[in-house]
């Protein structure tokens, strides 16, 4: 299982062997195994069974919004997002490179998020890192479920008024893996 996520990982890294897709502002990259072109089928809504993680995938493969777990946050590639908390201190989300990649011959998706910046506060805590997160497993557009092994990779340190810095970081090389299953939403607009 470690070997397909590692795997799939360096795909996504070096780009395979077929050349790239950037949108406008090259945030998100999108790359098909073979110089093919992504499914079309696959564009919507793909929302996860848990965790809050949603997907809006465009016909060409790339990723026009996420809900990402932290805070279950709409984020846009290429903007940061400010939202108000609940003690009226702000949120701040802002995005890295995103990556798509597709297998066409074993219907494989790869997406990776990264979170190049990310601080919330709240009540006098303070939450602030960067995050990657990679989801790599098969999909179906007939059944409409993609079945992932989702594997996250933070930095995060906490700030409390009586911890001035608690590391809540993952293990830098192996994350945190758990599967997770996406289905398609029956509607195409976040």
């Amino acid at each position: 299982m470690k070997w397909t996520l590692v795997l799939g990982l360096w795909v996504v890294l070096i780009g395979g062997c077929s050349r790239p897709l950037k949108d406008e502002v090259g945030t998100v990259q999108v790359v098909v195994e073979g110089g093919g072109r992504f499914p079309s089928s696959l564009a919507g809504r793909w929302q996860a069974s848990q965790h809050g993680w949603e997907f809006q995938f465009e016909p060409d493969g790339r990723i026009s919004s996420a809900v990402i777990s932290l805070g279950r946050v709409r984020v846009v590639p290429g903007q940061t997002t400010t939202m108000p908390t609940r003690s009226g201190n702000d949120a701040v989300f802002t995005p890295g490179l995103w990556t798509v990649h597709y297998a066409p011959a074993t219907q494989e998706l790869t997406v990776k998020i990264t979170m190049d910046h990310v601080r919330v506060e709240m009540a006098g805590n303070i939450l602030e890192g960067s995050s990657m997160d990679t989801f790599v497993g098969p999909i179906s557009p007939m059944d409409g479920q993609w079945q992932s092994q989702w594997t996250t990779f933070t930095q995060y340190v906490a700030r409390t008024p009586d911890n001035p810095s608690f590391d809540m970081s993952t293990n830098p090389t192996y994350g945190e893996t758990k599967p997770l299953t996406f289905t398609r939403a029956s509607d195409r607009k976040p």
